[in-house]
């Protein structure tokens, strides 16, 4: 017998797992709507040309490619939705004000992006479009906000940083694309000594300033401090004003993190990741990324967040479940009147099959259809 083995960091979704993943998928949707917000559904496959406009080299790495049999073309699988979403909003769409979208769907990775994550994450998420405000970015911070407390998660924080300072510290000291790469990467990684290293060729206001950005982390008084420290420069100094409105409107703990680069390629303003007590990995990561609709043909201001919905199912606590009515299967326009009333209410009815009566105990039915005094009446097992 073969051994049907999944590839690594693949997996079937079992029943209950699967039940609640759609509730979540199902009432975050509807919490999108809501407030505004149009679903999409791009499709999962597209020309590697439209699929990687403006993502970065990163983004070229985690997908898929495979050569399409019709056009001859090379094709991807997508490893992110968001890039498609600002596609629709810029090329098909082609709204004049503000859009607000949303989608859920699998996307595809070449790597996992941890040691406990999966190849294919089912995301879910929500993205304004046409307003290159605070605003707007304040908006989908606070609809991030609800989806996490809509899904009743343990401990969740928000991690927020900003792109424009490091680039414009990259812009004044006149750092070349390779060293910007080599700095960005010693960034991420917290690696000071490298930084040192890295940095000795620049001027010394702004090899100072590079070295400081991974102390400034913390509350809200690293805003201050970054005030303080860093130079004076017209990008810096919007950036670190959208971080003082940024913060100072949560409702859940929220930390600034300078030297968090996360997309860097692809953000252009703010950015944020969601974290809760019981995971490692980020919950949920978002921002601003003007630049994008350009590579369509249309520049438009955009931001938004993406959820991974399988870490969601699993991380909020479980709805206790009704449990199934069983029924028998007899010719009874009562019986079939009964069922079908209690299938119109939510609940789920069985009906046995001939010849499998004594194998109905699964345990999904923790109640029963049995006729007493001439009609049909739910009764516990």
């Amino acid at each position: 017998m073969r051994n049907w083995v999944l590839p690594e960091y693949i997996e079937d979704i079992l029943p209950p797992e699967a039940r609640r993943i759609e509730s979540l998928r199902a009432q975050l949707l509807e919490l999108f709507r809501v407030h505004g917000y149009e679903l999409v559904m791009p499709p999962l496959l597209e020309y590697t040309e439209s699929l990687l406009t403006g993502t970065g080299h990163d983004m070229d790495l985690r997908t898929f490619k495979l050569v399409d049999q019709l056009s001859g073309r090379t094709m991807g699988l997508r490893a992110d939705i968001t890039p498609q979403v600002a596609r629709i909003d810029a090329h098909l769409l082609n709204r004049k004000g503000v859009t607000r979208l949303c989608y859920c769907g699998s996307v595809l990775h070449t790597l996992p992006a941890g040691l406990t994550s999966t190849r294919e994450p089912l995301q879910i998420g929500a993205e304004i479009y046409g307003h290159a405000g605070i605003e707007s970015d304040l908006e989908i911070q606070r609809l991030l906000e609800q989806a996490l407390k809509l899904c009743k998660l343990p401990g969740v924080r928000l991690d927020i940083g900003h792109v424009a300072v490091f680039r414009a510290l990259a812009q004044r000291g006149r750092v070349g694309a390779e060293l910007e790469a080599d700095l960005f990467a010693a960034l991420q990684a917290k690696d000071v000594s490298g930084l040192k290293v890295l940095t000795k060729g620049l001027g010394k206001t702004t090899r100072a300033a590079i070295l400081l950005l991974p102390e400034l982390y913390g509350g809200r008084d690293v805003i201050a401090r970054a005030r303080r420290a860093l130079p004076k420069h017209a990008q810096i100094t919007r950036a670190l004003a959208d971080l003082d409105r940024l913060t100072a409107m949560q409702e859940i703990p929220v930390s600034i993190d300078l030297a968090d680069l996360r997309g860097y390629h692809y953000h252009s303003g703010a950015t944020f990741a969601a974290y809760c007590a019981r995971l490692p990995n980020a919950i949920a990561l978002g921002g601003r990324y003007d630049g994008v609709g350009k590579a369509f043909g249309r520049a438009r201001p955009a931001t938004g967040f993406t959820l991974y919905l399988l870490d969601l199912a699993r991380l909020a606590p479980a709805e206790p479940a009704a449990g199934c009515v069983r029924a028998p299967r007899v010719s009874d326009a009562a019986l079939d009147a009964a069922v079908a009333r209690l299938r119109r209410a939510g609940e789920t009815v069985i009906q046995d099959l001939p010849g499998h009566e004594d194998a109905r105990e699964d345990g999904r039915c923790a109640r029963k259809l049995v006729k007493q005094k001439g009609k049909w009446q739910v009764r516990k097992i």
